[in-house]
């Protein structure tokens, strides 16, 4: 069926051309602003809409309402080209001569079932992925199954361990197209805009980097733990660890949460147990069985919320001695340097990662991003700060679980004299162990 005739002619820039021209599983796009990014993927969505029938779902993490969406953008375009085989409905688009439909979905909300709609796209357009969250993408990815299927991804990066980025672009495999494009590759691009990064570039070159070459936000001044400590913290190193087991216990909050333990002799963090929907009976039951099966010298754990239940079960039973309640909110044990006892913990753990020497941590993506995910600040007093948790949850889409289970276990000091095994080095002295915490510190954890 012949095609209306336009009235002007879609110009894709050549570093887009692989949208059109090339079959890829994945095709991610990152870059900074006035890369053209989103303009380039809906004109081509919109060119291939007209040459076959095509599901195409545009998705992002977070999608309110239409208007939250890419859908205005593909309006506009429409309206630019004079596209007037498109018909535009109040939550979605289609062709009326090859039947390609466009559809607008967020991801937050979504879970196995509600999310098998999209199980017939061709194309599945990921706007701002730098947003989408772990959790989002493993129940995204296999649900565009459809051969031939393909999903196309437009970000400008935020962290070094943005979700989308560590599981498609660090190490594409053949099957993913991976390509930077900046405000100097977009032939498009307005002088004006050139001014602007130039101007940018002169005042700071780190806010250069970021906004206008699409490089990560550095972690430093805002980030308590640096993404390399936890990568070295991964390398198994410790068979075994003679120093006292000393357990976190973080109970769930709410629905989503999990109830985590956490196992740490010194050095060595060698196991995390995770548990989900649990009352304070089974959590307590599954602690009372931790403590006749491993002998812990501390259990520390969250008594905010469904915490405070569950130690005082553990307590009935006679733990008075193992059991520690902590409130993350309340005051830090060194009060002149911490705003509360959390903020306390987790610097804790940032120097037990820094230290030497080296530590050793499960090898955990989801605990990697727990980690490097949440931001430090001061008080008026020049005390430590984090984040609020709702902030750091918003932002990984669910509760840091696995890190403050990490946390509780430095609450407080535990006398310390283990050694490690060490593979292939026999025994590390006492001496070796904790020589670099006595010259930081008189405290032993």
């Amino acid at each position: 069926m012949t095609m209306k005739k336009e009235y002007h002619i879609i110009k894709i820039a050549e570093p887009f051309a692989p949208l059109l021209t090339e079959h890829k599983r994945i095709k991610f796009y990152y870059g900074g602003r006035a890369g053209g990014k989103s303009y380039a993927f809906a004109d081509s969505l919109l060119i291939k809409g007209r040459q076959q029938k095509l599901l195409i779902a545009c998705l992002r993490e977070i999608q309110e309402s239409i208007k939250d969406s890419v859908y205005r953008l593909l309006c506009d375009r429409i309206a630019l080209y004079e596209l007037n085989d498109y018909q535009i409905y109040e939550n979605k688009i289609e062709n009326k001569i090859t039947g390609s439909k466009f559809i607008f979905k967020g991801l937050r909300d979504q879970d196995v079932q509600h999310i098998k709609s999209l199980e017939g796209v061709d194309i599945a357009w990921i706007e701002e992925a730098q947003t989408i969250s772990k959790r989002s993408w493993e129940i995204l990815e296999p649900t565009i199954r459809k051969n031939g299927s393909e999903i196309w991804i437009s970000m400008n990066r935020e962290q070094e361990n943005d979700p989308l980025w560590i599981a498609l672009a660090a190490h594409p495999d053949e099957r993913t197209l991976v390509k930077k494009v900046n405000y100097d590759d977009n032939p498009f691009c307005p002088e004006e805009i050139k001014i602007q990064a130039q101007k940018c570039r002169q005042r700071s070159s780190e806010d250069y980097a970021h906004i206008w070459l699409g490089e990560p936000v550095r972690q430093g001044n805002n980030k308590l733990i640096a993404s390399d400590v936890v990568r070295r913290a991964f390398v198994s190193t410790i068979l075994s660890s003679s120093s006292p087991l000393i357990i976190g216990l973080d109970v769930a909050r709410f629905g989503d949460d999990q109830t985590v333990f956490c196992f740490r002799r010194g050095r060595w963090c060698y196991a995390f147990r995770c548990y989900q929907k649990l009352d304070n009976v089974a959590v307590a039951n599954t602690a009372t069985n931790f403590i006749k099966e491993y002998h812990p010298h501390r259990i520390f754990m969250d008594i905010g919320g469904q915490g405070a239940g569950v130690y005082d079960i553990l307590k009935d039973r006679g733990f008075s001695e193992i059991i520690r309640g902590i409130y993350f909110g309340e005051k830090a044990i060194n009060e002149e340097r911490y705003f509360n006892r959390r903020a306390e913990m987790w610097d804790s753990v940032q120097a037990w990662l820094s230290s030497s020497p080296q530590v050793q941590l499960p090898e955990d993506e989801s605990l990697f991003d727990e980690l490097t995910g949440i931001n430090k600040k001061y008080d008026r007093r020049g005390r430590l700060q984090l984040e609020e948790k709702d902030e750091v949850k918003k932002r990984l889409g669910r509760s840091p679980d696995k890190a403050d289970a990490l946390a509780l276990t430095f609450a407080e000091p535990v006398y310390d004299d283990g050694e490690p095994q060490i593979y292939h080095h026999g025994q590390i002295t006492y001496e070796d162990i904790f020589k670099s915490q006595r010259e930081r510190s008189n405290e032993l954890w």
